[in-house]
């Protein structure tokens, strides 16, 4: 079957995207570098994909990087 020119464009852009994300992640650890990929906007999929370990990992990293970020905010305030 063959891909239409969307979808192919579309393939394209994932391609790029991963190419690109890979470049932001090397030398970087997981955490740093899901917190990189995380603010451009990548989900936690494309973000395991990218740095070789789980989706699920990578919901742990990015929660408890909320939740140290919460907790800087709250102790600058007191």
């Amino acid at each position: 079957m063959k891909s239409t020119v969307e979808e192919q464009t579309l393939e394209k852009l994932d391609q790029i995207l991963r190419v690109l994300a890979l470049q932001v992640a090397s030398d970087k650890s997981i955490t740093e570098g899901a917190r990189l990929l995380k603010i451009a906007g990548l989900d936690n999929q494309t973000i395991a994909d990218v740095l070789n370990t789980t989706p699920q990992t990578i919901s742990v990293v990015t929660a408890n990087l909320r939740k140290h970020k919460a907790s800087s905010r709250k102790g600058k305030g007191d």
